[in-house]
C-alpha cells in the first residue's frame, strides 16, 4: 500500500469517473487504474462499484475513503514540518470566503500579504459556509473566512474581528427618526433578507428571535447580494442590516440612512477557520497577522454582542 495509491483513491472518489481523476493527478488513465486495482487486490475488496455511472464507493470503501483522507493529510504533515523548520512561508494556498466578507475585506489585505509573502500562490473562492465546511473536511480547501462561532468539532477558528451590525433605513420607514437602534426595535417581516444559504441572513434571524417569541417564515423580500439589498430599501421596500465594513464605501448621499444600534451593538465574529489536522499553519498565521494588523485601523468597536450565524431551531 502506498500514499500514492491512496491519493488516486481519493481522486477517484471525488470525480467519480477514473478518466477526470487520471487528469486531476496528471497520470494516464491505465496507471490510475492499474494502481487502484492493485491496492484493492491487496485488501481483497472493492473500492468502487464499477458497474454504476457515475462509479460509487462500496460500503467498505467508504471506510477506506475516510481513512485515506487521515493518511494523506499526515504526509503533508511532513513537508509541512520542513517547510516550518525552515521558515519557508510558500507554496499553493486555496482559501474560501463567504459572500458577505469577500467584496470589503479582500481588497483591504490581498495586495499587502502578496507583497509580504511573493512565495505564496493564493486560490480563492467566494463559498457560502455550507460549502466551506464540506470542501474543509475533504481537503478541497486549506482554510476559509467566515463568520463563527460554527459548533464544528472538526474545524478550528481563529478570530480576526468583531464587526457590528448598522441598520439601513430609509426616510420613509417608521425607525428613521430613531438616533439609536435598540435590537427590540427590529421586525423580521420587516427586513430585507439574503436569500437562504447566507450565514449573515441566518445572523440576522437569529438575532431578531432574541427578542422575539414568534417569527412568521414568510419573508416580504430576499436578494442574494447587500448592494441590491441596499437598493430595494432605497425603494422603499423595508429596512436592512448591514455588516459595518460595508459601510465605508457607501454612497454619500445614502450616508443618512445609517443608523447605529445602541452600546453593546450586536456583532458577527469573523475568524479564519481550517481543518483541526493543522496542515500549512505557517501560510494561515501569516494571512492572521496581515489581516489583524489591517483590520485594526478599519474597526475600533471592542465592546459588542456577538450574533451567532448558525441556524437556530
Amino acid at each position: 500500500m502506498t500514499i500514492t495509491q491512496l491519493y488516486y483513491v481519493l481522486a477517484v472518489a471525488e470525480h467519480q469517473n477514473f478518466t477526470k481523476a487520471a487528469e486531476k493527478c496528471f497520470v494516464t488513465q491505465p496507471t490510475l487504474s492499474m494502481q487502484i486495482q492493485k491496492l484493492e487486490d491487496q485488501l481483497d475488496v472493492q473500492i468502487f462499484d464499477r458497474s454504476k455511472k457515475p462509479i460509487e464507493l462500496t460500503e467498505v470503501g467508504k471506510k477506506i475513503v475516510t481513512q485515506a483522507r487521515n493518511i494523506v493529510n499526515e504526509s503533508y504533515r511532513i513537508q509541512d514540518i520542513v517547510d516550518q523548520q525552515k521558515g519557508f512561508i510558500g507554496g499553493e494556498f486555496k482559501l474560501g470566503i463567504i459572500p458577505t466578507i469577500m467584496p470589503t475585506l479582500l481588497p483591504m489585505f490581498l495586495k499587502t500579504f502578496i507583497k509580504r509573502h511573493p512565495k505564496v500562490k493564493l486560490k480563492i473562492e467566494e463559498l457560502t459556509t455550507e460549502e466551506i465546511i464540506s470542501r474543509i473536511k475533504d481537503g478541497h480547501l486549506d482554510a476559509a473566512i467566515a463568520a463563527t462561532p460554527l459548533e464544528d468539532d472538526s474545524i478550528k477558528e481563529r478570530v480576526l474581528y468583531f464587526e457590528p451590525f448598522v441598520c439601513y433605513i430609509p426616510k420613509n420607514h417608521k425607525l428613521y427618526g430613531k438616533q439609536k437602534i435598540d435590537s427590540a426595535d427590529l421586525e423580521i417581516d420587516d427586513m430585507l433578507l439574503l436569500e437562504d444559504g447566507h450565514c449573515f441572513r441566518d445572523g440576522v434571524i437569529n438575532l431578531c428571535k432574541v427578542f422575539k417569541n414568534h417569527i412568521d417564515d414568510k419573508f416580504q423580500l430576499e436578494s442574494g447580494s447587500i448592494e441590491t439589498l441596499i437598493k430595494l430599501s432605497n425603494e422603499g421596500l423595508g429596512m436592512t442590516l448591514l455588516p459595518y465594513l460595508h459601510t465605508l464605501d457607501i454612497r454619500e448621499k445614502e450616508k443618512d440612512n445609517l443608523h447605529y444600534f445602541n452600546e453593546p451593538p450586536p456583532a458577527r465574529e469573523v475568524s479564519i477557520i481550517y481543518h483541526k489536522s493543522e496542515l500549512k499553519m505557517q501560510i494561515i498565521e501569516a494571512l492572521q497577522d496581515v489581516i489583524s494588523g489591517i483590520i485594526r485601523g478599519a474597526i475600533a468597536f471592542q465592546d459588542v454582542k456577538i450574533i451567532s450565524p448558525v441556524p437556530k431551531k
